[in-house]
C-alpha cells in the first residue's frame, strides 16, 4: 500500500485523534491541510464513490460553512452542486478524510481505521 493521504484541519479535535491513532500504530502518511488545499472536484467524485457514502455524508454539518449555507439550501442542492461547494471550501468537508489502499474514510472511526491498516496475511 502506498503512503495514505490524510486531509486534516489543525483546529479539528477529531482530526487530531485520527493523527494520534495513526502515529501510535506506526502508520506513515502524507498530511494535506484541507482548508488550504481542499479536495478537487475530480478527487471528490472519485473519493465519494470509493467511500460508499452519499455526498451529503461528506458535509461537516456542525461547522460555520454549513450553517452559512443553511440546511434548506443544502437539502435543495443536487450532487454536482454539493461537490462544487465541497471543493471550494475545505471547512465544509467532514474531517478527516483518509485515502488509503483503494479505500476512503470520512470522519474518524477507530474500528474502520484498524480494518484499513490491519496486517495482511
Amino acid at each position: 500500500m502506498s503512503k495514505p493521504l490524510v486531509l486534516s484541519y489543525s483546529g479539528c479535535s477529531t482530526c487530531r485523534k485520527a493523527l494520534k491513532w495513526l502515529d501510535a500504530h506506526g502508520v506513515e502518511y502524507t498530511l494535506r491541510p484541507i482548508v488550504e488545499e481542499p479536495p478537487t472536484r475530480a478527487e471528490l467524485a472519485s473519493w465519494i464513490a470509493m467511500s460508499g457514502k452519499p455526498v451529503k455524508k461528506w458535509l461537516n454539518t456542525s461547522g460555520q460553512s454549513y450553517r452559512a449555507l443553511g440546511k434548506a439550501k443544502v437539502d435543495a442542492a443536487d450532487e454536482n452542486t454539493l461537490i462544487k461547494w465541497l471543493a471550494a471550501d475545505g471547512k465544509l468537508v467532514k474531517r478527516p478524510v483518509l485515502v488509503a489502499g483503494g479505500r476512503v474514510l470520512v470522519g474518524f472511526d477507530e474500528d474502520a481505521y484498524a480494518d484499513v491498516f490491519k496486517p495482511r496475511k
